[in-house]
């Protein structure tokens, strides 16, 4: 039975998926923020997994940290958005404010784009680019499981903020309606912080984009 599990790192509080699948032996993760590599490639042996892959919603620090350690640990193939490959590639320029700690670089095996499928662990996803908290922001839909990973781009109550380099609230809410919100109400949605929420929660009640 594939298992998602979430761990919450970091100094700004960031959420970590580890998606197990025990009938492969393989897991992928969801971003890579501060102190998570530890906690995930326990959680992984645990489950009889090895991780494969780490997919990355985008790429601020709070997300990418751990993503050269958890390479260095796993060999996993990196997955990003070819507009926010510059911060992984280069994090130290792009970390806005001075961090106590240094990023190292990551070089992406692979750029996804919108609309095109894949399949990891046995779980195949769609990417929707949903740019607007940064340029090459996406989401991983599991259709097949009814869930969504959705990063910085929604929160339950809320959206990513726009005030950083990159981000527009006018494109970010125009993502989140006209790509994320055409999902059905009942998708689960696993943030890059705070609690799960659903499409169809954000829809009626979410005060930056609700609608009916």
């Amino acid at each position: 039975m594939i298992s998602v599990q979430a761990f919450e790192c970091g100094p700004v509080a960031t959420m970590v998926y580890l998606v197990c699948n025990p009938a492969l032996g393989e897991a992928f993760c969801i971003d890579a923020p501060p102190d998570s590599s530890a906690l995930v490639l326990a959680a992984a042996e645990t489950a009889g997994c090895r991780i494969t892959h780490l997919l990355l919603t985008h790429t601020h620090w709070d997300h990418t940290a751990d993503a050269a350690e958890l390479v260095r640990q796993t060999g996993a193939q990196v997955y990003v958005h070819a507009h926010d490959a510059y911060r992984l590639i280069d994090p130290m320029r792009h970390t806005i404010w001075p961090l106590p700690f240094t990023i190292e670089p990551v070089i992406p095996n692979r750029y996804v784009e919108h609309g095109e499928r894949f399949t990891v662990a046995g779980v195949e996803l769609e990417v929707i680019h949903t740019p607007g908290h940064t340029e090459g922001g996406v989401c991983f839909v599991d259709h097949a499981h009814r869930r969504v990973f959705v990063g910085d781009t929604l929160f339950y109550g809320s959206v990513g903020r726009t005030d950083l380099p990159g981000g527009d609230m006018q494109i970010l809410t125009t993502s989140i309606k006209e790509r994320l919100f055409t999902l059905p109400e009942t998708y689960s949605a696993y943030p890059g912080h705070g609690p799960v929420t659903t499409i169809g929660e954000e829809r009626r009640a979410n005060p930056f984009v609700g609608i009916t």
